[in-house]
C-alpha cells in the first residue's frame, strides 16, 4: 500500500509543477530572444538588416570583425573613449557607493547614537523616491557648484545608495555577532581595526553584493549623465548609443549604416556585464540570500 501510494504521488509530482515549468520557459524565451536578436544582427551589415530576411537568423554573410573594425574606428575611435567613460564611473561610483554602504550599514547596525532610527527612516524613504525624479534638482545643485558637463557630475550622484546601505544594516545586523565584537574591544582593539579585522571578512558576501549592483547601476545610467553632460566625449556609452541612433534616425550619418553600429555597440557595452556577474556569482547569490535566511 506503501509503494503504491508513493509511486501514484511520484507520478501526480511532475504535472503538479508543469504549469510553473511551462511559464519558467516562456520567461526563459521572452528574456533570451532579444538578447539572440543582438547577436544575430551584430553580424549584419546595412542591406543585411533592412533587405527584409530573417532577423533571428544569420545572413550569408557574417562579418562580426569588419563590424567591430568600423564600430572602434568611427568618428575617431568615440565608441572606446565611450566604453572607458563608461568603466570610469562604474568603478568610481560603484566603489565609492560600496564603501559609503558599507560604513554606514554597519553604524546603523551596530552602533546606538541619536536620532539613529529618524536617520534610518530618511534611508527607507529615499528608497521610495525613483532616482529620475533628483535629475533636475540635481543638476540645479551642480550647476550652481560649476560641475555640470565634468565626470564628478556623474561620479558623485552614484556614491549615494540608499538600497546598499539597508542591505549592508540588514546583513551587518545578523551576520557580525555582537559578542564577536565586544571579544575583540576587550582584548584592546580600536573601532578601527575590529571593523576592518572582525566584521569586513564576515560582511565579504554583501559587499560583493552592494559592490556589483551599484557597479551595474552606474554602468547603465542613462538619464543622469544625458542631463549632466553636454560634452559627447565624456558620455558614457548608454548616451553614446543614444546619439547615434537620434542621428541614424535623422539619417545623417552620410554613407555609414549607423544601425549596424548601434546594434554591435549595445551587443560589446553588456560583455563587461556579463563577465562581472559570472566571476562574482558566487558572492553575490550568498550574498542576497543570508540576508533574508537569518
Amino acid at each position: 500500500m506503501t509503494d503504491h501510494t508513493s509511486v501514484r504521488a511520484g507520478a501526480r509530482r511532475p504535472q503538479r509543477y508543469l504549469p510553473l515549468q511551462i511559464l519558467l520557459g516562456f520567461l526563459v524565451i521572452y528574456f533570451l530572444v532579444p538578447f539572440w536578436w543582438v547577436i544575430v544582427n551584430s553580424s549584419k551589415d546595412a542591406p543585411g538588416l533592412f533587405g527584409g530576411g530573417n532577423t533571428l537568423w544569420f545572413t550569408d554573410q557574417i562579418d562580426y570583425l569588419g563590424n567591430l573594425r568600423q564600430l572602434f574606428t568611427y568618428d575617431g575611435g568615440i565608441y572606446l573613449r565611450w566604453m572607458l567613460n563608461s568603466t570610469l564611473y562604474a568603478i568610481a561610483g560603484g566603489v565609492g557607493a560600496t564603501v559609503l554602504a558599507v560604513m554606514a550599514g554597519y553604524g546603523f547596525a551596530k552602533y546606538r547614537f541619536a536620532a539613529r532610527r529618524f536617520s534610518f527612516a530618511v534611508v527607507l524613504g529615499a528608497l521610495m523616491v525613483p532616482a529620475t525624479a533628483l535629475v533636475i534638482p540635481t543638476f540645479i545643485m551642480f550647476s550652481r557648484l560649476g560641475l555640470t558637463n565634468t565626470v564628478w557630475a556623474v561620479i558623485l550622484p552614484s556614491l549615494l545608495n540608499p538600497f546598499g546601505v539597508y542591505l549592508m544594516h540588514v546583513y551587518a545586523r545578523d551576520a557580525v555577532p555582537d559578542e564577536l565584537l565586544d571579544a575583540a574591544r576587550v582584548d584592546g582593539a580600536g573601532e578601527i581595526r575590529t571593523f576592518i579585522q572582525i566584521a569586513l571578512p564576515l560582511m565579504r558576501p554583501a559587499v560583493v553584493t552592494v559592490l556589483l549592483l551599484s557597479a551595474v547601476a552606474s554602468w547603465n545610467n542613462y538619464f543622469l549623465p544625458l542631463a549632466m553632460l553636454s560634452d559627447n566625449r565624456l558620455f558614457p556609452v548608454t548616451v553614446g548609443l543614444g546619439l547615434w541612433q537620434g542621428i541614424a534616425s535623422a539619417n545623417n550619418a552620410g554613407t555609414t549604416s549607423l544601425w549596424s553600429l548601434i546594434i554591435l555597440g549595445s551587443l560589446v557595452s553588456v560583455i563587461p556585464l556579463i563577465i562581472a556577474f559570472f566571476s562574482l556569482q558566487r558572492h553575490w547569490r550568498g550574498g542576497l540570500s543570508v540576508g533574508g535566511l537569518r
